[in-house]
């Protein structure tokens, strides 16, 4: 028996990519990017152009923002994805927050006896420690970083992993980028995505399963979604 099946609710388990869907982590990873890019003399992005670079973790987001700005070569790459990383865990939570309506539809799952669970591609301890400076943590049963495995996404490991640590069951994912829809196919699960996350393509090219504009409309939406979907 499904343990949701006394709500009428169709998944035991909802994951949440973090960038981009739950947290708005923008401005201090655009912070972190520029602090990166200073050190050599290159000029400042805006958080709209960085927005697109998240989401492949932070090397890749890194590599956007040097050929952005004048190219990169490997050397160089090597020695500021350590100076970015030394700034950011530093400075994690100075301008991040949830989106709208985030927290409202964690404690509405949570109500209707949804075990919650986090896959995302930052740095695990990176992860930990934004959540616990929102005081998020201890909502979420199951937190995987792109290093906890090995392996982030696209692969489906550590969507598989976080729906094993979760108890198993019925489940679906939450992204808003290509990753986590092509890891939440290949882990056979229904991928809802976030038109107010950080796209870099049009939301509805992501091929999810279903659209949410906001996070009213998630419950609604998973409501809607079959398990099977995928």
């Amino acid at each position: 028996m499904d343990v949701n099946s006394s709500h009428g609710f169709p998944f035991a388990i909802v994951g949440f990519d973090l960038d981009g869907t739950l947290l708005d982590t923008s401005g201090d990873l655009t912070a972190a990017v520029n602090h990166a890019l200073g050190s050599i003399g290159r000029a400042p992005l805006s958080v709209e152009a960085v927005k697109p670079m998240i989401g492949g973790g932070a090397r890749a987001m890194l590599r956007h923002g040097l050929d952005a700005t004048g190219g990169h070569d490997a050397e160089t790459l090597d020695r500021l994805h350590h100076l970015l990383l030394e700034y950011y865990e530093a400075h994690l939570a100075v301008h991040t927050a949830p989106f709208p309506g985030a927290i409202e539809a964690l404690d509405e799952l949570a109500a209707r006896g949804v075990t919650l669970g986090i896959m995302t591609n930052k740095l695990e301890r990176f992860a930990r420690a934004i959540l616990g400076a929102l005081d998020l943590t201890d909502r979420f049963a199951s937190i995987i970083g792109g290093d906890t495995l090995g392996v982030a996404k696209p692969s489906p490991r550590p969507i598989q992993a976080l729906v094993e640590q979760c108890g198993g069951g019925k489940a679906a994912f939450v992204g808003d980028s290509i990753f986590d829809v092509q890891a939440a196919r290949a882990a056979r699960l229904p991928v809802i995505t976030c038109s107010f996350g950080f796209l870099s393509q049009s939301v509805e090219a992501l091929g999810g399963d279903a659209i949410i504009d906001s996070y009213a409309e998630l419950i609604p939406t998973l409501t809607r979604l079959s398990p099977s979907a995928t």
